[in-house]
């Protein structure tokens, strides 16, 4: 007998068991609702409430007939089983929950429309939260064009939104729910994370789902446990310490990470995608660690092992007191830093997607390009497209040097090179006095490196590019994508 047959009868069965069981108790968590997404070919986890010492047992519409998970309800009706996924496929699924005690079934619950794809994990502040029909006063470019396509471009995303939530407790349950891809729905995606997901569903032709983790103005110990916390010096441990925290409600440590990750920390991810650092200007020089500390924490709470972890280093912004300030710049160094201490992660710049009238918007419009550029990371690194340039150049620090009263810097660049290489903006250099001036800016592409100089710097000793708060360049590599921002000193 065919599984959708077995989901019928028992069903029809079910209605009139199930009538006579008034204390019946059976819940799924929220993720575990109609319209989700789980990660194919994994082993995913289902779970919820059952009456304490109860039976439970999962039926999945891509099993063969009489196979099914179970497992017992423990003393506080927690319960958690763990299921095969099959390979990912536009089929739509069913899974059947069903609680039994002495022999009898006391409750159930049907799943519908369960599609099986990739699924990614959608975190950070508001940049990551702004929808595509943006926020007062910040619109996204196309956001509400995007959204009236999303159903007939990009059928098979789905999302779901954790709700903004504070809580000194560690939380088990949310109440979220998955939204399909029609107009009102889509207008409510994260736009980054709608973009990111939207490419990789049709680069890679399954379903993908999103589970969005945002809050806007979150510093990075917001999503840190108190256990974690503890370790930093200037982090308070008691709850009046915690609230009284800084000038906003949302510059409160822990208190995402318990009301918001905690909660859906069991679900099965391919990776997650990471969009803050706003609100840890200022705090630089422990920002790169805290980063580091807060995946390692969230990697071993999903036990997936070492997933992808790919950030969104920020885009220009006045962060000071003018343009030139270098808070914010400050701040995208110790975001680049972080890769390199956190293992399986990247980074994508965003340098030149704003305009210069957005330089006191901190939530500038092109949001598109920057999940596809989310996009192309994960396609080369997680999905093994190679051939896909997911990185603009990088400066090495191993090809500075001083040669003729010019500074010259050189790049680890992708096959395509340097694909902008006259009318170079960005670039200033400095002396021993430590004053930096814009540098006319050569690029010979028989060596890949660009030869910097300025009348007022006849022996320059460091070079900067885009280092302030608000500067935008234009030297590109392949796919259009920026230099990240660097600089040669380390002068305070």
């Amino acid at each position: 007998m065919r599984v959708q047959n077995i989901f019928r009868i028992l069903s029809a069965t079910l209605m009139v068991a199930v009538s006579s069981f008034a204390s019946a108790k059976l819940t799924l968590h929220s993720l575990v609702s109609d319209n989700m997404v789980l990660q194919q070919q994994s082993d995913v986890c289902l779970w919820g409430q059952a009456a304490p010492g109860s039976r439970v047992i999962v039926m999945l519409s891509w099993q063969k007939s009489g196979e099914a998970a179970s497992t017992k309800a423990g003393d506080d009706g927690r319960w958690m089983v763990n299921v095969r996924t099959p390979e990912a496929s536009f089929n739509m699924h069913r899974i059947a929950v069903y609680e039994t005690a002495s022999r009898s079934v006391t409750d159930s619950v049907v799943v519908e429309d369960v599609l099986v794809g990739e699924v990614w994990l959608a975190a950070g502040q508001s940049n990551m939260e702004m929808p595509l029909k943006g926020f007062g006063g910040c619109c996204v470019k196309d956001g509400v064009l995007h959204a009236m396509q999303a159903k007939r471009l990009s059928p098979y995303v789905r999302m779901y939104k954790v709700p903004k939530r504070q809580s000194m407790k560690r939380q088990e349950e949310c109440s979220g729910a998955w939204a399909t891809p029609e107009f009102r729905n889509a207008m409510d995606y994260s736009a980054t994370a709608y973009f990111f997901a939207s490419a990789l569903s049709n680069a890679l032709q399954v379903p993908v789902g999103i589970v969005n983790c945002s809050y806007g103005g979150s510093h990075v110990e917001s999503w840190i446990s108190d256990d974690v916390c503890r370790r930093y010096e200037d982090i308070p441990q008691d709850s009046l310490g915690i609230y009284n925290f800084g000038k906003w409600d949302f510059d409160r440590p822990m208190l995402m990470y318990n009301a918001m990750f905690h909660p859906v920390r069991h679900y099965a991810y391919k990776g997650i995608i990471w969009y803050q650092g706003c609100s840890n200007v200022g705090h630089h020089d422990v920002y790169a660690q805290r980063l580091a500390d807060m995946v390692s924490l969230w990697r071993s709470d999903i036990g997936q092992g070492d997933i992808p972890f790919y950030q969104v280093q920020l885009a220009p912004y006045v962060f000071g007191e003018d343009a030139s300030s270098t808070g914010g710049a400050r701040l995208r160094e110790a975001q680049y830093e972080a890769q390199f201490i956190i293992p399986n992660s990247d980074i994508v710049c965003i340098n030149d997607l704003v305009l210069p009238l957005e330089k006191y918007n901190i939530h500038p419009s092109n949001k598109q390009p920057v999940g596809v550029r989310l996009s192309l990371l994960a396609l080369n690194k997680t999905y093994g497209m190679t051939d896909i340039a997911c990185s603009g150049p990088r400066f090495n620090k191993n090809k500075f040097r001083i040669e003729n009263g010019k500074a010259v810097v050189g790049f680890d660049t992708n096959e395509y090179g340097i694909c902008r290489n006259y009318g170079l903006e960005g670039f200033e250099i400095a002396g021993d006095d430590r004053k930096f001036y814009p540098a006319t800016a050569e690029f010979k592409w028989q060596t890949n490196e660009v030869f910097l100089s300025a009348e007022e710097v006849p022996e320059p000793v460091a070079v900067r590019y885009c280092f302030k708060d608000f500067q935008i360049g234009n030297l590109i590599g392949g796919n259009e994508l920026p230099l990240f921002p660097f600089r040669t000193d380390n002068w305070e």
